[in-house]
């Protein structure tokens, strides 16, 4: 039986889905594959039941972003569920050593692999700081300690995503890993990188990199102010802005954050020391870090 599912969610990339599922159906393991379609208007759901008949398909009625994953995973049925965009695609064996991993450490709650970006197969910008990631860690972690994760790089043991609720529906899309993975964290479930499940990366041309912006900075700044102490919002927020244009996307987003205030203040919960004090080694790697230039 299979110990692993993949969720992809989607949203009017009919053309690189299709490249995408007809890799992922090609794989030796062979895993159930859930597409979420958020609402597309350009024929994807119906390509995806035309072409791909043995792919479980949510036709949804409006884009959820990352919540589409929640809608997957309810139904999903196997121990583990791996992530995957509609431009990413997990290579042979990955799938297996995830699960595999998941099997071995039950107290591991997600693993996220190597990622190396197409057509020329370079590390990913993000690789030196999992990596070499500082947050201390049990001996008997399979790779380096984690309080972050990128989604489609990711595997999740599936009873801890339910524990914590999946996908916040606020945050929508646009590093909304970040909180899921604090609350994974907050629960005692560890999250590690392993240099030998990789997973291919072919950057969709199709995104509007400005709204991707504002919904990074929104995010990121939102996931302060619900989990971090006061002193650690005030210092990594001011990186944050540090380093994004002054322009209307970042006012855009620091507005969206002001509106945001009431909810956020309601659900606010600081994590505890231990993961605190993981946090606090992270911010000088991520300030260094090329992938965390909110640009564009």
């Amino acid at each position: 039986m299979a110990r692993i599912s993949v969720v992809i969610i989607t949203c009017n990339r009919r053309e690189q889905l299709r490249e995408t599922l007809a890799h992922m159906t090609s794989l030796p393991e062979d895993p159930p594959i859930f597409v979420a379609d958020n609402g597309s208007a350009d024929g994807t759901a119906d390509m995806v039941a035309r072409e791909f008949p043995g792919v479980r398909l949510f036709r949804l009625a409006e884009n959820l972003g990352a919540v589409a994953r929640n809608v997957a995973v309810e139904e999903v049925t196997t121990p583990y569920v791996a992530f995957c965009d509609d431009d990413t695609t997990w290579q042979p064996g990955a799938l297996t050593r995830a699960a595999d991993l998941l099997d071995e450490f039950p107290a591991l709650g997600s693993v996220t692999g190597r990622c190396l970006v197409e057509p020329g197969l370079a590390e990913d910008p993000i690789t030196p700081e999992l990596r070499d990631s500082p947050v201390p860690g049990p001996d008997w972690l399979p790779g380096p300690a984690l309080l972050g994760i990128m989604a489609g790089l990711t595997a999740v043991r599936v009873s801890a995503f339910r524990e914590v609720g999946g996908f916040s529906t606020r945050m929508w899309l646009g590093g909304e890993e970040e909180l899921f993975a604090l609350d994974l964290a907050a629960r005692g479930w560890w999250m590690c990188w392993v240099e030998d499940m990789v997973i291919h990366h072919a950057p969709s041309k199709l995104r509007d990199p400005r709204h991707r912006r504002r919904l990074g900075i929104r995010n990121t700044l939102w996931t302060l102010l619900l989990r971090r102490p006061w002193p650690a919002v005030l210092r990594r927020g001011r990186d944050v802005l540090r380093t994004a244009p002054r322009d209307a996307a970042t006012a855009a987003a620091l507005l969206d954050v002001a509106r945001g205030l009431p909810w956020v203040l309601r659900g606010r919960r600081v994590v505890p020391p231990h993961v605190e004090h993981g946090l606090r080694l992270l911010e000088a790697p991520q300030r260094e870090s090329k992938a965390r230039r909110y640009v564009g």
